[in-house]
C-alpha cells in the first residue's frame, strides 16, 4: 500500500511538472510572439519593410493562427510591390478572420497590385458588407472602379486575332513566308507583335510583315517591290528596334500604417467615443439627405465636439454649409480639416477631399468676384494629393470659366478686323509666322470670326504644319458650314497629307453649299487624278510603300480588312471571278474596294 501510495504520488508530482514546464513554455513563445510583431511594428512605420517582414515572420513562427500577424507581413509585402505574397498572406487572414473588415482591405490592395481589378473589387464591396463606413474600403473600391473602367476603355488593335498561338504554324506551312522564320529580326517583330499587337504599326513598313499579314487575314497584298526584294535578297531588311515599353506603374498599397496592436481595456472609452461620434455623423448624413441642414450641423458639430480626431465630420459640415451658400463657413471648415489632417496623418483623399469642397466654395464666389485664380490654385492643391476625376471636372469648369471670362473682356470686333488685315499684310509678304501672330490676335478679339481662322489655316499650310491648320479649317467651317474657303482650307491639308479620299469627299461637300466655285472645282480634279493614279498601279514603290504603311494605321481601313464579309470579298477577287462579278454590284462593297485600293492595300490589274 506504502509502495502504490508512492508511486501516485511520484506520478501526480511529475505530472505537476510538465504542466508547469509546458505554461513557462507557453508563456515565454507569446513574449516572444509579441516582441516579434512588436520589432514588425517599428521597422514598418520607420520604413523598412523588408525587416518588418522578417520581424512578421518570427512571430508568426510562433502564433500561426495569430490573423493580426499575416494582416501586417501583407501590408509590409504590398510596401515591397510583392503582390503575389501580400496576396497569399491577405487570403491567410481571411481564411483565420472572415468577419474583419481589414482582412478584405489587405485582399483588395494585394489584387490592385496585381491588376486583378475584378477581385479587387469583389474584395472591397465584401469588407464593406461588414464594415459599411470603413473609409479604407470605400477609397478602395473608388480606386478599383476607376481602374476597371480605364482598363476597359482601352481600344483594342483589330489584328490582335490574326498574331494568336496559330501564327507561327499558319507562317511556317505558306511558302511566301517559311523562309522568314530564318530571319532572327523578322522572328523578333513578330515576337513583340504577338505580345502587344499595337506595336504593329511599328514595322508596317517592312515589307516581310505586310505579307505575313496577308497570310494571317488569308489575303495576299500586291506590291511593286515584293518579286526584286524576295528574289535579290530573300525578302531582308535592316533590323527594326523598337522602343523600350515604359515600366507600367505598380499601384502602391496605400495603407502604410501596420495593424494596431490588440485593444487594452484602457482603449475601451476611446472606442466608445468613437462610435457614438460615428453615430452623430450617421444622424446628421440622414438630415442632410432630407434637406434639413440645420439640424445636420448640429449633429456634425457634435461629432467634432466628442471625436477631432476624424475630419470626415468637418468635410460634412463644409458640405452643408456649401450647399446653405455659406461659403465663408465652408471654406473654414476645410481648411481646419486640411490642417488637422496633416497633423494626424489622415488618408490623402480625404485631404484632397477638404480642398475640392473649398475650391468649390471659391469658385461659387468666384460669380461674383470675378476672380477664379483662387479656386484653381486650390483644385490643383487638391489633385497634387489624390487625382480625383470630380477635382479634375471642377478645375476644367473653373479655369474654362476664367478663360470666357478674359474673352468677355477682350472681346473686341473692331479691333479683330484690323488684326486680320495686318496679318493679310504679312500673308502677301510671305512672312508667315508674323502673320500667325496677328490672325491669333484677331482671333482672340472675335472668336465667332470663321474669316480669321481661314487665315491662319492658310499659314500654317504654307508652314508645313498639317495638323494646326487641318484643325482651323475644321473650326472654319464649324462656324459657318456655307463658308466656300473653309471647305478649300481642308481639302487642301487633306490633300498634302496624301488623304485624297478624304480631300475628294471635303470638296465635293464644299460644292453643295457653292457649285461653281473653281478652288473647289480644282480640288476635285486634283483628287480624281491621284485616286486613278492608284487604281492604275502607276505609283513609284516608294509611293506605294508609304500609302500602305499610312493606310493600315486608318481605324476605317482596319475595320475593312477585319471585316469577315469584306476579307471573303477579297478572297473571291482574287480566286473565284463569277463570284467577284456579284459583288461588283454592290455599291457598298465597291466603295469599300475603292477605299483599299486608294490606300494602296489592293492594286486592280
Amino acid at each position: 500500500m506504502v509502495v502504490e501510495g508512492c508511486a501516485q504520488w511520484l506520478l501526480a508530482f511529475r505530472r505537476r511538472i510538465l504542466v508547469g514546464r509546458w505554461w513557462r513554455f507557453e508563456r515565454k513563445k507569446e513574449e516572444g510572439q509579441e516582441e516579434a510583431k512588436a520589432k514588425g511594428n517599428a521597422a514598418f512605420s520607420s520604413g523598412n519593410f523588408n525587416d518588418a517582414i522578417r520581424h512578421f515572420t518570427d512571430a508568426i513562427n510562433l502564433s500561426p493562427t495569430n490573423h493580426v500577424l499575416y494582416s501586417n507581413r501583407s501590408a509590409a509585402y504590398a510596401s515591397l510591390n510583392k503582390f503575389s505574397e501580400a496576396l497569399s498572406d491577405a487570403q491567410k487572414t481571411v481564411d483565420l478572420k472572415p468577419d474583419w473588415s481589414k482582412a478584405y482591405s489587405r485582399l483588395g490592395a494585394a489584387h490592385m497590385g496585381l491588376h486583378n481589378y475584378t477581385e479587387a473589387l469583389s474584395s472591397y464591396k465584401k469588407g464593406l458588407q461588414i464594415d459599411p463606413n470603413n473609409d479604407a474600403l470605400k477609397s478602395g473600391l473608388a480606386d478599383a472602379e476607376e481602374a476597371a473602367a480605364a482598363r476597359n476603355s482601352r481600344p483594342s488593335n483589330p489584328f490582335g486575332e490574326a498574331f494568336g498561338r496559330d501564327m507561327w504554324v499558319r507562317l511556317s506551312s505558306d511558302p511566301s513566308t517559311r523562309g522568314f522564320l530564318q530571319e532572327p529580326d523578322f522572328v523578333k517583330m513578330l515576337e513583340d507583335i504577338q505580345k502587344n499587337p499595337n506595336n504593329l504599326n511599328l514595322y508596317l513598313k517592312d515589307q516581310r510583315v505586310m505579307q505575313a499579314l496577308g497570310v494571317l487575314l488569308n489575303l495576299k497584298f500586291q506590291t511593286r517591290e515584293d518579286a526584286a526584294e524576295m528574289s535579290s535578297s530573300g525578302g531582308g531588311s535592316p533590323e527594326r528596334k523598337r522602343p523600350d515599353a515604359a515600366a507600367e506603374p505598380v499601384k502602391e498599397d496605400k495603407e502604410k500604417e501596420p495593424e494596431p496592436m490588440d485593444i487594452p481595456d484602457e482603449e475601451k472609452e476611446r472606442k466608445d467615443r468613437k462610435a457614438q461620434a460615428q453615430k452623430e455623423k450617421e444622424a446628421g448624413n440622414s438630415a442632410y439627405k432630407k434637406k434639413d441642414f440645420e439640424t445636420a450641423i448640429q449633429h456634425y458639430s457634435t461629432a467634432i465636439d466628442i471625436d477631432d480626431e476624424d475630419i470626415s465630420f468637418l468635410t460634412n459640415r463644409a458640405a452643408v454649409y456649401l450647399e446653405m451658400g455659406k461659403y465663408e463657413e465652408c471654406i473654414k471648415d476645410c481648411d481646419k480639416a486640411v490642417e488637422r489632417g496633416r497633423e494626424l496623418r489622415s488618408d490623402f483623399k480625404m485631404v484632397a477631399r477638404a480642398l475640392t469642397r473649398k475650391g468649390t466654395a471659391l469658385a461659387k464666389m468666384a460669380k461674383c468676384s470675378k476672380d477664379y485664380e483662387p479656386a484653381i490654385e486650390t483644385f490643383q492643391k487638391a489633385l497634387t494629393e489624390h487625382r480625383n476625376p470630380d477635382t479634375l471636372k471642377k478645375l476644367n469648369e473653373a479655369e474654362k470659366a476664367k478663360k470666357d471670362l478674359e474673352q468677355q473682356e477682350y472681346f473686341d470686333p473692331q479691333i479683330a478686323d484690323e488684326e486680320r488685315e495686318k496679318g493679310n499684310q504679312y500673308f502677301k509678304e510671305q512672312k508667315y509666322p508674323e502673320a500667325i501672330k496677328h490672325y491669333g490676335e484677331a482671333i482672340k478679339r472675335n472668336p465667332k470670326d470663321p474669316k480669321a481662322y481661314s487665315n491662319r489655316a492658310a499659314c500654317y499650310t504654307k508652314l508645313g504644319a498639317m495638323p494646326e491648320g487641318l484643325k482651323d479649317a475644321e473650326k472654319c467651317i464649324e462656324l459657318d458650314p456655307t463658308f466656300a474657303k473653309g471647305y478649300t482650307r481642308k481639302g487642301a491639308v487633306q490633300f498634302f497629307m496624301k488623304d485624297h479620299d478624304k480631300a475628294l469627299e471635303t470638296y465635293q461637300e464644299g460644292l453643295k453649299h457653292d457649285p461653281h466655285n473653281q478652288e473647289l472645282l480644282d480640288g476635285v480634279r486634283r483628287c480624281v487624278e491621284q485616286i486613278n493614279k492608284a487604281s492604275r498601279g502607276d505609283l513609284s514603290p516608294e509611293e506605294l510603300k508609304e500609302r500602305q504603311a499610312k493606310g493600315m494605321q486608318d481605324p476605317e481601313i482596319q475595320n475593312i480588312l477585319t471585316d469577315p464579309v469584306m476579307r471573303q470579298v477579297l478572297v473571291d477577287f482574287q480566286e473565284n471571278p463569277k463570284a467577284a462579278q456579284e459583288h461588283m454590284k454592290n455599291p457598298s462593297v465597291m466603295n469599300k474596294i475603292q477605299k483599299l485600293v486608294s490606300a494602296g492595300i489592293v492594286q486592280v490589274k
